[in-house]
């Protein structure tokens, strides 16, 4: 009988450490070389299957694909691109069925979060009722640490320890020039719901009093006058007033504070500009004189200082997700369970998809203050082993060395095309 092929994919938003997944996936299939044919990755996602643009990765060398574990960003691109049912469009279905059936490929490995793990649960249960089954496994891999039934996402780790160094670091700097000069310094981060990545700013506080001294949640209701007022008792107090803010912060109607008024190709509001719209009220209101900083894709790109938690995880889905399809299993999300130790430890599990698809796991109250600017001991204790260890890049010529493949497309066997 013929090896099956792996169609392997990275979706949405990238990580620092996504590249290590796919490092996880790769290794491990050519380890099993007996069992499996090639590993074909898409070229950016989901539509590199429906174009028939499917990345030979055994053209690679095996320092090569080593070096995707320390490389950010996604290697083979990604993609913001939802499947529709197969009522709405089926042409979608039938063109990824042929691409399959073309290439002989018998598992869908895709990387991605929420909106990934739905699209590869259609996959495997659509496939099924098209007459080609694919084994499809998910790997889970967000910044926002937002999916459901693990206990954290890879992707995330990383992010947290870009956000509580860089808030340490730039509240030493606004704290040395206070007197004389800026007396509020706001860092925007990623969060559109969940306010994990806003959280990991707490970190940097290792006193009471230590900045930050404000973290905006999307679960907590921004109220103005009492945010206000929170920054004038801590400029009063501290001589300066540090915030970490969520691009998801919103007003107690769900209104964003930096609602652009655009979405993007999944539907969600496209958000961005929470800072220079909280630093013009703090002017206006205040009077003082401010910074922002927009962590942005710097936050989610930071491979220099990835936490080695983060990266061992990474590695380790990727891994699992090979493992887990020549076992058989089918629709289901590689998941990471936290042990109930004094030591932080940690294993794989898994969780079917359909409880994981479309959902949201948000900050749990418990772990915001009750005045709703801060972290609690609980939060501390759950964030703090996700950012710990480093891991370094090798560095040349004072840079980190990143992978280069070369991409190389297998020959298209459908004649037809198909426009996305």
């Amino acid at each position: 009988m013929e090896k099956k092929n792996i169609f392997y994919a990275q979706s949405g938003g990238v990580t620092s450490v996504i590249n290590a997944s796919a490092c996880g996936v790769i290794e491990t299939a050519r380890a099993h070389r007996s069992r499996i044919g090639k590993v074909l990755a898409g070229q950016n996602g989901i539509i590199g299957a429906l174009r028939e643009e499917l990345i030979d990765t055994s053209k690679e060398t095996t320092k090569t694909i080593a070096a995707l574990r320390h490389t950010p960003s996604g290697a083979f691109g990604s993609c913001r691109y939802k499947l529709k049912s197969l009522e709405e469009n089926r042409a979608e279905y039938e063109r990824l069925i042929a691409v399959f059936k073309a290439h002989n490929i018998g598992y869908f490995l895709y990387n991605g979060g929420g909106d990934s793990a739905d699209t590869c649960l259609k996959v495997s249960r659509l496939s099924e009722k098209m007459g080609y089954p694919i084994q499809a496994i998910h790997i889970p891999k967000t910044v926002d640490n937002d999916l459901p039934i693990t206990d954290n996402c890879p992707g995330f780790g990383s992010v947290a320890k870009y956000v509580a160094v860089s808030t340490k670091e730039a509240s030493l700097d606004v704290a040395s020039m206070c007197a004389t000069s800026t007396k509020v310094f706001i860092l925007e981060v990623m969060g559109r719901h969940a306010g994990w990545i806003a959280a990991a700013g707490g970190l940097a506080a290792q006193q009471v009093g230590d900045p930050p001294h404000i973290i905006l949640f999307p679960e907590i209701a921004f109220d103005r006058q009492k945010f206000l007022k929170k920054v004038e008792q801590t400029v009063k107090k501290e001589g300066y007033c540090v915030i970490v803010a969520s691009e998801g912060a919103q007003y107690a109607d769900g209104t964003f504070i930096a609602d652009a008024g655009t979405t993007d190709a999944f539907g969600h509001k496209q958000l961005g500009g929470v800072a220079p719209t909280l630093a013009d009220l703090v002017k206006t209101e205040l009077g003082y004189k401010y910074h922002w900083a927009l962590a942005d894709y710097l936050q989610r790109a930071a491979r220099h200082i990835a936490s080695a938690t983060d990266v061992e995880q990474a590695y380790a889905v990727g891994k699992a997700a090979v493992e887990y399809a020549l076992a058989g299993k089918n629709a289901v999300m590689v998941s990471i369970e936290r042990k109930k130790t004094k030591k932080y430890g940690w294993k794989l599990g898994e969780a079917p998809l359909e409880k994981v698809a479309n959902r949201e796991k948000k900050m749990p109250r418990r772990f915001i203050t009750r005045d709703g600017f801060g972290i609690t001991q609980l939060a501390r204790d759950y964030l703090a082993p996700l950012i710990a260890g480093e891991d370094y890049p090798p560095y040349e010529a004072g840079v980190p060395c990143y992978a280069r493949l070369k991409n190389q497309l297998v020959p298209r066997k459908l004649k037809t095309g198909f426009e996305v």
